[in-house]
């Protein structure tokens, strides 16, 4: 199944963080109790329509490693797999 946003969504696959103990104990992602707040773009939209009709083209394009706000996105399943859908104004800043 192929998923394609509209408007100015994003669709991300969050990036989970393996959280190890000092004494190199790996604890799993239920004892975490933050969402993530990186993740990978996997398809973008068009973009934003203006009220003229106009398309404002989208800033993010697919692969690009992202940090959006904790709470904005949307999770979903797709396939027993968990995504995120943001809005681009979700988005704070892309990572390099």
């Amino acid at each position: 199944m192929q998923i394609k946003p509209l408007g100015d969504h994003i669709l991300i696959e969050p990036i989970k963080e393996e959280e190890k103990t000092k004494a190199g104990i790996f604890l799993p992602e239920t004892a975490s109790k933050e969402k993530s707040e990186e993740g990978k773009v996997i398809a973008v939209g068009p973009g934003k329509k203006t009220d003229d009709g106009k398309i404002i083209m989208m800033s993010i394009k697919p692969g690009d490693k992202v940090l959006f706000t904790k709470y904005g996105p949307s999770e979903i399943k797709i396939g027993g797999k968990e995504y995120l859908i943001a809005s681009e104004s979700d988005i704070l800043a892309v990572i390099e």
